[in-house]
């Protein structure tokens, strides 16, 4: 059962406020909010469809990067979790990386504003494992340093926007996610076609470390750190076991019963993506220390069950 609070002598359960509940990850989290027994609000332009009517839920259309009467609904929050944000697998051009920071930022900033020092609820704020920029073979926890590529300035700016929070009494969780596994969208639905066409493959050398997480264990740490009062800062919402790209792309092949060889050479993805080509092509090998220290139990901890399960169901 999720937390209750004490309210006017009787407890009550917790409150949930979702920015960007109609995404690609809001649509699995506000589902599975409702079903652990919190009462949720949903933020979002566009109501998602699945989630009309149910019991305990509330929608509330709003762009969140403007400040407006939306803020208003933070007041009877007793958690927030912020995953508002353009979506980033598109061509990085000048104005989309100034959209993908702003919507970010200006989110952020404006959920801290709405919130008042009197219920300061807990917050978890969406972040990356791009902070930690390129690192090649280097094991990395929460205690790595940040890069100081576009990825990683975007999430120290955005975690310094969300430590904000704390000023106000709120306890901040800065979830750097992995890549999600989920065929329904982000980076695999991005690579399904290719495989699917026989001319799927390795990106670049394939060499570079993809830290990645099933999108059901990212929803459920996000419960987990919301049920867990002692979880602050810092948390990397990635698999225990990242892998190398060539391997990722070979065990997609095996499942897809698809070969695996045509490799994507780094200059053909910088004309289809732009600088979004250069995170592509390199990456970090990340652990998700502070989750395993806490106790978190995942449910899919090795690729080949996790895409078994993304693909074809659990």
């Amino acid at each position: 059962m999720p937390l209750t609070l004490a309210a006017s002598g009787k407890d009550r359960l917790m409150h949930v406020l979702v920015t960007g509940s109609s995404g690609f990850v809001g649509s699995s989290l506000v589902p599975a909010l409702l079903e652990r027994g919190f009462e949720v609000t949903g933020l979002d332009r566009h109501p998602g469809k699945a989630l009309s009517g149910r019991s305990g839920y509330r929608f509330v259309e709003a762009d969140t990067s403007r400040e407006g009467q939306w803020q208003e609904a933070l007041k009877d929050a007793d958690a927030v979790v912020n995953l508002a944000g353009v979506n980033i697998f598109r061509r990085w051009t000048e104005e989309t990386k100034k959209a993908i920071y702003e919507s970010r930022i200006q989110t952020t900033r404006n959920v801290v504003a709405a919130m008042s020092g009197d219920r300061a609820p807990v917050l978890v704020n969406t972040s990356a494992v791009g902070f930690y920029g390129p690192r090649g073979d280097e094991a990395l926890d929460e205690s790595g340093a940040a890069g100081d590529d576009f990825l990683a300035r975007l999430a120290v700016d955005w975690e310094q926007e969300a430590r904000q929070a704390e000023n106000k009494g709120a306890r901040v969780v800065l979830a750097r996610f992995g890549i999600i596994l989920e065929k329904s969208g982000g980076a695999l639905a991005s690579m399904l076609p290719a495989f699917r066409m026989f001319v799927g493959g390795p990106l670049g050398s394939g060499r570079q470390w993809f830290s990645w997480i099933h999108l059901k264990d990212l929803v459920a740490a996000h419960i987990f750190v919301i049920e867990n009062p002692e979880i602050s800062g810092p948390v990397n919402f990635t698999s225990p076991e990242p892998v190398r790209n060539r391997d990722l792309a070979r065990t997609l092949g095996q499942i897809l019963g698809r070969p695996a060889l045509f490799k994507v050479p780094g200059f053909a993805m910088r004309m289809a993506v732009g600088e979004l080509a250069d995170v592509l092509v390199k990456g970090q090998r990340v652990y998700p220390a502070k989750l395993e220290e806490a106790g978190f139990s995942f449910s899919y901890p090795k690729l080949d069950k996790a895409l078994r399960a993304s693909l074809q169901g659990p």
